[in-house]
């Protein structure tokens, strides 16, 4: 349902894994899920999904890689960007609600992310098309 809300809106998907008992998780969701601003940002740009990895640990497992791979570790939360067509953009973990200690704000990351997709879709399509198939095939 949220992804062909994604494709009818032509919006990119914000998607975040994380599980009951994560500690950054909890952190993340109280210091930016549930403030107003952010709420505001992310249901302006996004289509927003949270997956529990352990109800569904082969979407964790094939986003981890992408994750690991692109930023050389991994965790949770697990936030992605990904395309209508679930390709993922870029991602992270745990991001601060203020930019601090050489990480940008999570607001200034989900305004960049929609801005890199406004302005360079066909870039950022190709791109992350060739990702999903390279992840496809490590995960058969």
């Amino acid at each position: 349902e949220a992804f062909q809300k994604a494709r009818n809106e032509d919006k990119l998907i914000f998607l975040s894994v994380g599980y009951s008992t994560c500690h950054w998780c909890h952190v993340m969701e109280r210091e930016s899920f549930e403030k107003e601003e952010t709420a505001e940002v992310l249901n302006r740009l996004f289509v927003n999904v949270k997956v529990d990895k352990e109800e569904r640990p082969d979407v964790d497992r094939m986003y981890m890689m992408f994750i690991q791979a692109a930023t050389g570790s991994g965790g949770w939360p697990m936030n992605l960007w990904l395309t209508p067509d679930l390709c993922p953009i870029t991602g992270g973990t745990y991001f601060p609600p203020k930019s601090q200690y050489g990480q940008r704000a999570f607001v200034d990351v989900c305004r960049r992310v929609a801005d890199l997709w406004a302005i360079h879709r066909e870039d950022v399509t190709r791109q992350s098309g060739g990702v999903l198939k390279s992840l496809a095939s490590h995960t058969s």
